[in-house]
């Protein structure tokens, strides 16, 4: 246990399984205030502190001088970063404990938090009495310091509404860390009555507080790095929080207890092993006869009692992200004694890549009552993690290889490998049947005394084995030549996969037939008499798709330098390797021959030793008995480095056999010398007779051999919903979209399809205009009331904001649903908030009257000078967007600061621009409100801009219910023109021009986030593609054209010339088409192109004005504008180029779009929604907003999704990036900043 101390600590564990099983309380934490002497953290949301510690704190395999206090329940090792990249994104990117984290804040003076780095003997003794407890078999702990962090009534954080503060719901608790030299361990303390809420609101939606450790980013091969180890103790489920103040795992119900760090070795997170409870009634105390120090404490928070008791705590599922998965620790599975020498039996689960180490764990041993699960990195599992599970073939026959049999045992279920195929189980190759290695090479290495290393950046690295005689050849590109003769001695870099699939001798099995192909290897090579050293890594990751095994190797160390234009000798060699239950290892002492360029040679020798760590299966006793030793033989030895093409090579021929060497039959199928087809299997008969055999999945005579198609002779063989591929001696079932594999890993069985109450309309959360609903996966929701009611989100009360001192003294407060507003009385000017006498000026009005200041006055008043330009001013005393100077009779568009917008300015002869008002800004009713989403209630509705907000008109049919319209999103200072729709998530995006970028929120509840705002001047249409999941913009300043990924971190630029106005713009994702229109005054015209940019054309160019907004209806495939210029909407097939009007007359349309019959545009003379009837050529209805101001951009927000797929709607297309539809299939295409990204390029069909 690191820290040790032989005593009378098994006595009392003996005697104490029944005493006190209450709950830690309040008065029971570590003594923690400024009476304790601890420094109190910066009072806000986000806020954190160093501490430099005195003696160092052990994490994971780190040692840590300084930690960080942050108000978010967390202590981390290393600078946190924003809590916007770790809220609802855990793991996180650094070191962290979390012992209740969420957005948490101590702004409003209430809560607070403390801390201390703390030596003193009765903390010390209280931290050894916890972990002692919890850990009742191991030798005694004396931590010699501990990190006492305390978050004492801290409230959730939420949007600052004056007034509040003292109601709200407030949690307390406790982390310690107490360390030793070698040790060190956290000690978790949630009061049950310190535990009053369980979750915070992080997007919009309510996130389940976490507690937990996470290791951060790690070094992975040279330059990369990936997620670290991570132990979750709570879940995504607000159950797991509740049970932290409920159960235990140190016999004290409310305190938990794990092993976060050790030295020199660390394992994993190991938690407390007392996890039962006695019940509470009637059994609160049992007495016993040992005494124990109890150190008194005052009631004030910190009191420490000492109170063993056993927990019961369940098992749960934590999240899995890609990558990682479930391993079920037992409760005596927590590290490595170092003084064992076997090796552990590891999980028979999902395969773990395992790396070597220099010492072997002990046997676990396995209890399978009530698991712990951890969720582990598979890239940094070492020899060290245990899982035991009594799962059966009933429901796990689908990990077992598709040529495999499962077999039940007592204790599992193992995998076997039928007749005429070979491997451990999962995965299984068919006899005979050559083999194929894929991989990539990184690192450096060092040439002879050279202080600069070369590189290897994924190197590719190919191999092929022919099964049947054992002969492998290997190659590696891109090799430098003044590294690729130096590597010229290492054959056995690919030497592996000679073992793995060398040639059986009778009676012995290659490294395939005994561990398959999921394995780890490293070797050290020590070059004599230099003492060079090189090591090398690999990871096997099994058989991929395409049948070839996977393989990373990692190189790094010196090398003796190899002359240029030498060439090397490797005489025939053997290998013994010793088997056992997990491991395999191997040493030698090799020569090489170096023949120099001027004839002479020399002999050189190194030194070799590796470790092979795989997994087989605990459960069959057979494969649990010790392998005997075996030899490798290698012969034919060809090596050779072309530096032309910067290739290295190695060719080999491999046999397994006796150690006692020799060769035991002259049978052809033994010597290799058959004759076979390289598809087939040499069977030997009596003497030197054998037979040719072609590999299952061929057909043919032995000698020759030919693939059999399965897909094509037997078309049915993959069963119903499910597709057949077929592959060289063998074939591949996948289920079709919408269906998945049943736990026999064959019947494909239709998706359960989970139920999203919020959109259907059958939760039971109190109204729209009082509640949200908000989904939350599977069939689940959560009620709550929104921003100005009170209640449980089922019943939801208007909370009347009107109290004294809410509005200013010279203003009157009306309190509204949900809200309130403050109104200057008569005589005052203000938004009600601050009321004054006289309204300042604005910069427009300031601007204005200084020129005419500056002038003669006329008889009714300030004249200004001929010829000179006087700035017009709005009733608000804003730029009016359109200047216009008489004189010259010259008009422009202008920005909200006056400043002309270049490119606007027209002549005498034309008519004033089209100018967008870029200085709206609502007046406040009420207290600006901080950016929300409103949820829509389900149904099809209409989407609109108007300034600073988004509002929607539900649709009854095609009708619009004006009623029951209203703003969905309050984005007060923004100026938003276009919008588009995502039906797939439910998501609005916008383009805003104030800012200027592209935003998105959630219409279940969100809040609104911004996915693009670098690179941007004027961006207006915007266009989703919800089957490629893919999104388009114009920017009419940059006369551009974009594509993104829908959280814009693949950006892509698809059109920068002949563009001179772009504004709208929409998709045809079923087609793959894509349409905009640009206002170009001189040359306006509408244009389409395929989604990836290719085919562009113009579709209309003559008899357009205006052309602002555009549409595309996908049930009657009609392409439809309005004009502001023309005055007209019209329509027209795109590719039967029908144009015909639909509406003449109208006054100025900005934006437009169509479902079913009818057509919806927003009118900057009418400030509405107008509703056309498309068939009949007139308008049928229109709507105002009770604010009367321009309205920009319009979309539809569909019900349900459209129909019709794409390329891209299924995996990407197989795209790494970004994938645009095409009419007949996909373009992968890469992002512009794709620099160092492993990016394909491709197109056609998928």
């Amino acid at each position: 246990m690191g820290l040790q101390r032989q005593g009378w600590l098994v006595w009392v564990t003996l005697l104490s399984l029944g005493v006190s099983v209450s709950c830690v309380r309040r008065s029971e934490l570590f003594q923690y205030g400024e009476s304790a002497g601890d420094r109190v953290l910066e009072q806000g949301n986000d806020r954190t502190q160093e501490l430099v510690l005195d003696k160092p704190l052990l994490f994971y395999d780190g040692k840590f001088d300084r930690v960080y206090i942050n108000t978010n329940g967390f202590v981390a090792v290393e600078r946190p970063t924003a809590e916007s990249e770790y809220l609802r994104n855990m793991p996180a990117s650094f070191g962290m404990i979390a012992a209740l984290q969420g957005d948490l804040d101590t702004s409003d003076g209430m809560g607070k938090v403390f801390f201390r780095h703390d030596s003193s003997p009765a903390t010390l003794r209280l931290a050894a009495q916890h972990i002692n407890r919890a850990f009742p078999e191991d030798d005694e702990v004396e931590p010699s310091h501990a990190l006492v962090v305390t978050w004492d009534s801290v409230a959730s954080h939420k949007p600052h509404i004056r007034g509040d503060g003292h109601d709200k719901q407030r949690n307390t608790f406790q982390m310690v860390v107490a360390s030793g030299e070698t040790v060190s361990y956290a000690i978790l303390l949630y009061p049950r009555e310190g535990m009053q809420f369980l979750s915070t609101s992080s997007g919009g939606e309510s996130e389940p507080l976490r507690a937990g450790f996470s290791k951060g980013l790690v070094k992975f091969l040279l330059w990369t790095t990936r997620q670290g180890p991570y132990y979750q103790i709570t879940t995504s489920d607000e159950e797991s929080v509740r049970k932290l103040a409920e159960q235990t795992n140190s016999g004290k119900r409310g305190v938990w207890v794990y092993e976060i760090g050790t030295s020199p070795y660390f394992t994993a997170v190991a938690p407390g092993e007392v996890t039962e409870l006695p019940a509470e009634a009637g059994q609160e105390r049992v007495s016993y006869n040992v005494q124990e120090e109890v150190v008194a404490a005052p009631e004030r928070p910190g009191g420490p009692v000492h109170q063993p008791q056993v927990v019961e705590y369940a098992p749960y599922e934590p999240e899995r992200s890609e990558g990682q998965r479930l391993v079920y620790l037992e409760p005596g599975e927590r590290r490595v004694d170092v003084a064992e020498q076997q090796v552990p039996q590891e999980p028979y689960g999902e395969p773990l890549p395992v790396h070597p180490v220099q010492f072997q764990p002990h046997q676990p041993r396995y209890q399978p009552q009530n698991p712990e699960v951890v969720v582990v990195d598979d890239s940094l599992i070492n020899v060290d993690v245990f899982s035991y599970n009594f799962e059966t073939c009933a429901n796990n026959r689908q990990k077992c290889s598709t040529f495999a049999d499962c077999r039940d045992y007592p204790n599992g279920y193992c995998c076997h490998c039928r007749p005429g195929f070979y491997g451990n189980g999962k995965q299984c190759v068919a006899e005979g049947k050559p083999q194929r290695m894929n991989g990539k090479v990184s690192g450096r290495v060092y040439v002879g005394n050279s202080l600069v290393p070369e590189e290897f950046n994924n190197n590719d690295l190919h191999s092929y084995v022919v099964a049947n005689d054992g002969r492998a050849y290997i190659a590696i590109s891109t090799i430098s030549p003044r590294l690729g003769p130096s590597l010229l001695p290492l054959s056995s870099l690919g030497g592996i996969i000679g073992w793995a699939f060398a040639l059986e001798q009778p009676g012995h099995e290659n490294g395939f037939s005994l561990i398959g192909g999921e394995f780890t290897r490293q070797a050290e090579v020590t070059f004599l008499p230099g003492n060079e050293k090189l090591v090398i890594k690999q990871e096997f990751k099994g058989i991929d798709e395409h049948d070839h095994l996977v393989v990373n190797t990692e190189l790094e160390g010196r090398v003796p330098e190899v002359p240029a234009g030498s060439t090397v000798q490797i005489d025939p060699y053997s290998e013994i390797y010793q088997y056992s239950s997990n491991l395999i290892t191997s040493s030698a002492t090799r020569e090489y021959t170096l023949n120099l360029a001027d004839g002479s040679t020399q002999t050189r020798t190194f030194q070799w030793r590796q470790t092979i760590v795989f997994q087989s299966c605990p459960h069959d006793e057979a494969t649990r008995l010790a392998l005997p030793t075996q030899q490798l033989s290698v012969d034919q030895v060809f090596v050779m480095y072309d530096p032309g093409n910067q290739l290295i090579r190695y060719a080999m021929s491999n046999k397994i056999g006796s150690i006692h060497g020799g060769q035991l039959e002259e049978n052809p199928c033994f010597t290799g010398r058959h004759g076979c087809d390289t598809n087939a299997v040499c069977r030997h008969g009596q003497g030197t007779q054998f037979t040719c055999e072609c590999a299952t999945g061929f057909t043919g005579d032995g000698r020759r051999c030919y693939d059999i198609d399965e897909c094509r002779e037997t078309p049915h063989v993959c069963g119903p919903h499910a597709t057949c591929s077929n592959q060289p001696g063998t074939f591949r079932c996948e289920c079709i979209d919408g269906f998945q594999f049943s736990s026999d890993g064959r019947t494909c069985v239709e998706l359960a399809r989970p139920v999203d109450h919020c959109q259907a309309g059958t939760h039971n959360c109190d109204i729209p205009e009082r509640a949200r609903c908000s989904y939350t996966g599977g069939s689940n929701f959560i009620c709550s009331c929104l921003q100005g009611f009170v209640g449980d989100g089922h019943t939801c009360q208007d909370i009347d904001e009107c109290q004294p001192g809410r509005c200013h003294q010279n203003a009157v407060c009306y309190n509204t649903q949900g809200s309130f507003t403050c109104q200057c009385r008569p005589g005052f000017h203000g938004d009600g908030f601050h009321c004054s006498t006289e309204r300042e000026k604005t910069q427009c009005e300031r601007h204005r009257e200084s020129v005419l200041s500056s002038t003669g006055f006329g008889p009714r008043g300030p004249r200004p000078q001929p010829g000179q330009y006087v700035p017009t001013c709005d009733a608000l005393g804003a730029y009016e967007p359109t200047q216009c100077h008489g004189s010259i009779g010259q008009c422009w568009c202008v920005d909200r600061n006056g400043l002309e917008i270049p490119g606007t300015r027209t002549g005498p002869s034309s008519r004033p621009p089209m100018c967008i008002d870029q200085g709206v800004v609502p007046q406040p009713v009420g207290p600006t409100p901080r950016p929300d989403v409103h949820p829509l209630p389900p149904g099809t509705h209409l989407l609109f801009a108007q300034s600073g907000k988004i509002e929607h008109i539900p649709l009854e049919g095609y009708d619009m219910k004006k009623s029951e319209a209203k703003a969905v999103l309050h984005l007060p200072e923004k100026v938003v023109i276009g919008v588009a729709y995502d039906c797939v998530d439910k998501m609005v995006y916008w383009t805003d021009i104030t800012a200027p970028s592209i935003s998105r929120a959630n219409l279940k509840g969100g809040e609104p986030t911004a996915v693009i705002s670098t690179d941007l001047v004027s961006p207006e249409g915007i266009a989703i593609d919800h089957l490629g999941r893919t999104m388009f913009w114009t920017d009419s300043m940059r006369d551009r054209i974009e594509v993104a990924s829908l959280d814009g971190n693949q950006r892509r630029v698809l059109f920068d010339s002949d563009l001179v106005n772009p504004r709208a713009i929409i998709t045809d994702p079923p087609n793959g088409h894509l349409y905009w229109a640009d206002w170009n005054r001189d040359s306006p015209k509408i244009e389409t192109s395929y989604m990836d940019g290719t085919n562009r054309r113009i579709l209309v160019k003559d008899d357009l004005g205006l052309p602002n907004g555009l549409t595309y209806d996908p049930q009657t495939s009609l392409l439809c504008w309005a004009d502001a210029g023309t005055h007209k909407v019209e329509c027209m097939n795109p590719i039967r180029s029908d144009r015909r009007q639909v509406l003449d007359g109208i006054q100025y349309p900005f934006g437009i779009t169509s479902y079913g019959k009818n057509l919806y545009y927003t009118d900057w003379r009418r400030d509405a929604v107008i509703m056309a009837d498309r068939p009949a050529g007139r308008e049928t209805d229109e709507f105002q907003p009770q604010k009367r101001s321009r309205l920009y951009g319009i979309t539809t927000a569909y019900a349900q999704c459209p129909a019709g797929q794409n390329y891209c709607g299924v995996n990407n297309g197989g795209c790494t990036h970004l994938c645009l539809a095409t009419p007949t299939g996909r373009s992968c295409r890469c992002p512009d900043n794709a620099v160092g990204v492993s990016c394909v390029e491709r197109e056609g069909r998928y």
